[in-house]
């Protein structure tokens, strides 16, 4: 791959990743809105404001740089929900424990926050990989046959 392709391949997977960082936010925003973190007793409601979505779309940018690893099965849609655990792992085990007080596992804001965790970002996970996945193969349709999303490459036969 020579350097202005791996360019536009990191362009495209940090793009999937912050919109899917967009759709993760917007997720969490509604569910705090509509109440339903409120049915689940989790004390989730952020408010829909610049300060909170921006650093949210960099780390889901940054995030999205898992799709660079290889991996046997070459479902992108299994990619994304597997990639979906580390940030979810990572506020689980640091974030709530470390920065925000709020014991193992979020428990303080609620005893269904880790499923409500994983839940939001798998949906950052299947976004970044339909996004990666949509890019790729439109870039597909004009270029010579290439792998969608890191893939090797295909022969024509």
């Amino acid at each position: 791959m020579n350097l202005t392709r791996w360019f536009r391949h990191l362009a495209v997977i940090y793009t999937g990743g912050v919109i899917g960082g967009l759709a993760n936010s917007t997720a969490v925003w509604l569910c705090g809105l509509y109440g339903v973190t409120a049915r689940l007793a989790v004390d989730i409601q952020p408010a829909f404001t610049p300060a909170w979505l921006y650093p949210r779309l960099v780390w889901g940018g940054i995030w999205g740089f898992l799709f660079l690893l290889p991996y046997r099965d070459r479902s992108i849609v299994i990619r994304g929900l597997l990639y979906s655990l580390a940030p979810s792992l990572v506020q689980l085990l640091y974030v709530f424990p470390f920065q925000q007080g709020a014991g193992w596992f979020g428990v303080q804001l609620g005893n269904w926050t880790f499923l409500f965790v994983f839940l939001s970002n798998a949906v950052w996970g299947l976004v970044a990989a339909a996004v990666i996945l949509a890019i790729a193969e439109r870039r597909d349709t004009n270029s010579p046959p290439q792998a969608a999303a890191g893939g090797a490459t295909e022969t024509a036969e």
